[in-house]
């Protein structure tokens, strides 16, 4: 309706002399129904081009529209604005749309298949997953079916930083407590990881044990002194029990990809002699510095340390290097807002070696911090963790499908607030038992009606006239511009706001209206319309990864 509407207001725009090619025109839904169905504010656009009062332009607008079988009138109000009103025919048509497309309604082809990478998660193996990776997984995997349902052809992967300081730190860590050694002690390492999981690894490898982590199978040596051994096995038992972390989180990658490999495979040397050769390098106090300042940072960067080392964004470059090379047009790093001073570095590494990498390349969303709370306090351990609230805690706590809704129905940049106790109500307080209740409640009605559903296609949706189906029907027919709106801007919160809204209007026609009626023409009506309803609430909780249930 958006698109024809749209053709209506080019179509009077040229007539009064504008260039269509300069056009853009801009289509709402007014907060108010008594302000119609769709509103624009192209009158006011006009104004200065054609030098003329907004209101006098909306006049001739409206006069100049083409007729359209879909609107039941235009009306001018405020300043200019111009108010479309549709018929019946224009409001009733979402309702055959859904029964056509099924899961598949509100999905688009804007992507035309080309290939996009959304990298989340990206733990380094060094502990189980906390609630700030958790928050990565959600927003990362609703971006992914967010970009899928919008055409792109989606690879989904996680980078492990197996390599570095940390993965030395935890190495330690569990030599240590295979010698015996308490976190007490004075030898224990400094930087060292205490809790409990770091005594299950040392007993695992002591033992001689064997795990295995996506293309990787590592038996423990079970010598003490092995430190290499001791890497690998901890590295191996750590990425496993993520995986598992995942599995009850219910994610899954396309792709996994190594830190180590990159230098091992030469990748990280090859992206530093490309650097090199392009002229964007310089030695200094020891040092090989990049010169990031040609590319908008405030101050170069140091690439390789003085004592040979390379910093920590070198290898994120080549890695990108890798991503780019793999044919991906668009990559879109889901990370915690920790990576926000990584961002210009990457992107500067990129723009250096000059291989066509378009300015900008990568994309970012950042999360903010999760905060906790249980009985109106924050809850800041765990004990397999000893230092952090794990994402396997908070699932078991309230289960997979409020703490996916919860970590991803607000903006990802906002701190958000994960209250434990709202998440396990069952109230209409709790956003996701809200929302799920609504698809149980349209189950159960449909349930007792007991018709065949194959018969609503003949419905008379004429009959639905009253103002909570007109708002119903209204909500329906929004579901595909968030959908396509909550990709362009990588928001997937949209789609929970969106779910809530859409859960509230069917509450309140619920409350309003019997459905089981004895006019059959009228309760046929009303089943084709909470069918229809049912259907988009279970495609938006499948946006978000959260189950649909028929009983609650």
């Amino acid at each position: 309706m958006k698109a024809h509407l749209t053709e209506l207001l080019t179509q009077a725009a040229k007539s009064l002399g504008v260039d269509s090619a300069s056009l853009s025109i801009q289509l709402e839904r007014p907060k108010s129904a008594d302000h119609g169905d769709f509103a624009t504010n192209l009158a006011m656009m006009l104004a200065k081009p054609l030098r003329q009062n907004p209101r006098a332009i909306a006049e001739s607008l409206i006069q100049a529209l083409p007729a359209s079988e879909y609107v039941a009138k235009v009306e001018i109000a405020g300043a200019g604005f111009i108010n479309f009103f549709l018929n019946g025919q224009a409001r009733h048509g979402v309702i055959a749309q859904i029964r056509e497309q099924g899961d598949q309604f509100g999905h688009n082809s804007a992507g035309q298949r080309r290939k996009v990478q959304v990298e989340f998660v990206s733990a380094n193996p060094t502990g189980p997953l906390h609630v700030g990776h958790g928050r990565g997984a959600a927003v990362g995997d609703c971006l992914a079916r967010l970009l899928a349902a919008n055409g792109w052809d989606v690879t989904r992967e996680f980078y492990y930083n197996d390599a570095g300081a940390q993965i030395d730190n935890l190495t330690k860590s569990v030599h240590a407590r295979a010698q015996g050694l308490t976190p007490e002690h004075p030898t224990f390492p400094e930087e060292g990881y205490r809790g409990e999981y770091i005594i299950d690894i040392a007993k695992a490898y002591l033992a001689g044990e064997t795990v295995v982590a996506d293309d990787q199978q590592v038996t423990a040596s079970g010598d003490v002194n092995d430190l290499e051994s001791i890497r690998r096995f901890a590295v191996a038992y750590l990425r496993h029990e993520q995986d598992l972390d995942l599995q009850a989180f219910q994610i899954k990658f396309d792709v996994f990809s190594l830190e180590s490999s990159l230098y091992t495979e030469g990748k990280v040397e090859s992206t530093v002699q490309a650097l090199i050769n392009s002229g964007h390098t310089y030695e200094q106090d020891d040092a090989l510095w990049l010169k990031t300042t040609d590319f908008g940072d405030d101050k170069d960067r140091v690439m390789r340390k003085r004592e040979g080392g390379y910093t920590y964004f070198v290898p994120d470059v080549a890695y990108h290097v890798e991503k780019w090379k793999r044919g991906f047009e668009r990559v879109i790093n889901e990370q915690g807002a920790d990576h926000h001073s990584t961002i210009t570095r990457v992107r500067a590494g990129l723009q250096a070696i000059d291989i066509g990498i378009p300015p900008g390349w990568p994309d970012y969303v950042l999360h903010q911090m999760v905060t906790v709370m249980r009985g109106g306090e924050e809850v800041k351990l765990s004990k397999r963790a000893g230092s952090y609230v794990t994402l396997r805690d908070l699932i078991e706590e309230v289960g997979c499908d409020a703490t996916r809704y919860f970590l991803a129905a607000r903006r990802a940049d906002s701190q958000l607030v994960f209250d434990i106790d709202l998440a396990r109500a069952q109230t209409n307080d709790n956003p996701v038992y809200y929302i799920q209740y609504a698809h149980a409640r349209i189950c159960s009605v449909l349930g007792q009606w007991g018709g065949d559903e194959s018969t609503l296609a003949s419905a008379d949706l004429s009959r639905l006239d009253a103002p909570h189906e007109a708002a119903l029907l209204q909500r329906l027919d929004e579901f595909t511009d968030v959908v396509k709106n909550a990709a362009d801007e990588l928001a997937p919160h949209m789609i929970a706001n969106y779910l809530k809204e859409l859960a509230s209007d069917l509450h309140s026609y619920y409350n309003a209206q019997q459905f089981l009626v004895e006019d059959s023409a009228l309760k046929l009506a009303r089943m084709a319309l909470i069918s229809a309803t049912r259907q988009v609430l279970k495609n938006g909780l499948d946006l978000l990864g959260v189950s649909a249930p028929e009983k609650m």
